[in-house]
């Protein structure tokens, strides 16, 4: 009998090394090299040993391009608008969805109140954190209960299994990946090889049965999913649900999608009674006692293929102890010190002996570069103490030259812009080429340089 041998396994980026080494050669990391063993032959999504012709059965074998069907994949309607938007249309059968975020900001809330809605579908819910009677009262404070629905306490992969076997469910989630643990693994449930084992088991059995599985999981301290990254490259998607604790509010971000686009966003609204879909973003983070205050200017954002108005605010005040700060919250620092830079250079505005702090309101993160104009206008409103009107919004990028560069979508832009009552947007004088003034009942005024949005919020 063939004995395990050792590897060294990188918990960042997957590298693998016969021995041990301070640094990584792949990614560069220090101190995250982890000893893991491999068994000499793959194990079954049951447990047991597979062969090469087990393999090779359970597999679809070698086929010419032109035979296979290229269909679309089937999709299920998870009854959630905001859920479906990110996955692409809803979820691919045969799918393996990795669901991540800090503890407590309410993963397993929201998976749990999308399965409840799911009648007329055979759900499993595997639970290796709680007990039953916790997700039954959870599960009374979210919603009307699935008569389909149902929960097994299980930590072990091949005990898993044998319940998926015996019940064939259309969905599995498993709360979470990181309390599931394989037999034939030597280590300890959350621990680089089990993490890898269980997750590339799973991805077999989803294939191979057509079964959709949903996994969640935590972050470390960094912000990245906890296990080795090589966990990202196993599953089909990898949404991230982000958001302060202390905010109303909570973003589902989609970080890889092989069934969609990576670039959509979804909105929830946390309340006593589980997450409410936010359709409208707009109208929650404007407030509406923003006149007569500097600082703040309105910006028109798209994240995916919703455009949305956000509050960009800043303060700008005198360095206190001789070196100037410079924070940000829901926006890039590094973005803020060119734009800084843009208005010291271009327009004349000294900002070298002054602290700038930036906030995007609501706890959003934006990175639509679109909000380039309301920085500066949020930015300069803060130095000089003049309010900005609150009809005025604008969307522009910035450029090292000074100019205002052109955006995408500049009508839906416009039309969000409108339909919230706005009387006056800024946008680059060359997105007005491909648009009608006339169609819009708010006034458009088309800008090139920053000294001319200056000029017009300023006087």
């Amino acid at each position: 009998m063939a004995k395990d041998k050792t590897v060294y396994v990188c918990d960042y980026c997957g590298q693998e090394s016969v021995k041990w080494m301070g640094k990584c050669p792949a990614c560069g990391r220090w101190g995250t090299m982890k000893e893991m063993k491999v068994s000499p032959s793959p194990t079954s999504p049951r447990g047991g040993r597979l062969s090469s012709s087990t393999l090779f059965r359970e597999g679809e074998g070698v086929r010419l391009l032109h035979e296979i069907d290229a269909a679309s994949e089937p999709r299920m309607d998870m009854c959630d608008e905001e859920l479906n938007r990110v996955l692409g249309g809803g979820l691919v059968q045969g799918s393996l969805v990795l669901i991540g975020g800090e503890p407590g900001i309410g993963k397993s809330t929201l998976t749990l109140q999308t399965v409840l809605r799911l009648q007329g579908k055979r759900i499993l819910y595997v639970s290796g954190e709680e007990s039953a009677r916790q997700i039954k009262l959870r599960s009374d404070r979210l919603g009307p209960v699935n008569e389909d629905l149902f929960v097994l306490c299980e930590t072990s992969l091949e005990q898993i299994f044998l319940h998926i076997e015996e019940m064939k469910p259309d969905l599995v989630v498993i709360d979470s990946i990181q309390t599931v643990q394989a037999e034939t693994v030597e280590s300890s449930a959350g621990s680089i090889a089990q993490i890898r084992e269980c997750a590339a088991a799973l991805l077999r059995y989803a294939k191979s049965g057509g079964v959709s599985i949903m996994l969640i999981g935590h972050i470390n301290k960094e912000g990245s999913l906890a296990g080795p990254k090589v966990l990202e490259h196993i599953v089909d998607v990898v949404l991230q649900f982000e958001g302060d604790q202390h905010h109303l509010y909570r973003i589902l971000r989609s970080i890889k999608n092989r069934f969609g686009s990576t670039s959509e966003i979804g909105i929830y609204e946390m309340r006593h009674d589980g997450l409410r879909q936010v359709s409208n973003p707009s109208e929650l983070l404007l407030t509406d006692n923003r006149e007569g205050l500097s600082g703040v200017a309105i910006s028109c954002a798209i994240e995916g293929v919703r455009p949305f108005l956000i509050e960009t605010q800043a303060l700008v005040s005198t360095a206190a102890y001789g070196t100037a700060q410079r924070s940000t919250t829901g926006f890039d620092g590094r973005r803020l010190n060119m734009l800084l830079a843009v208005l010291e250079k271009r327009v004349g505005f000294k900002l070298a002996q002054k602290d700038v702090f930036l906030n995007i309101a609501g706890g959003l993160r934006v990175t639509d570069p679109a909000i380039d104009l309301s920085v500066i206008a949020a930015v300069l409103s803060s130095n000089g103490d003049m309010p900005i009107e609150g009809d005025v919004c604008m969307a522009g990028e910035v450029g090292l030259s000074g100019e205002i560069r052109p955006v995408a979508r500049i009508e839906q832009r416009i039309a969000e812009a409108q339909k919230l009552g706005f009387r006056r947007i800024l946008i680059p004088s060359h997105n007005k080429n491909g648009i009608n003034p006339k169609q819009y009942k708010i006034e458009i005024v088309p800008m090139r340089r920053v000294v001319e949005a200056v000029r017009e919020l300023f006087g």
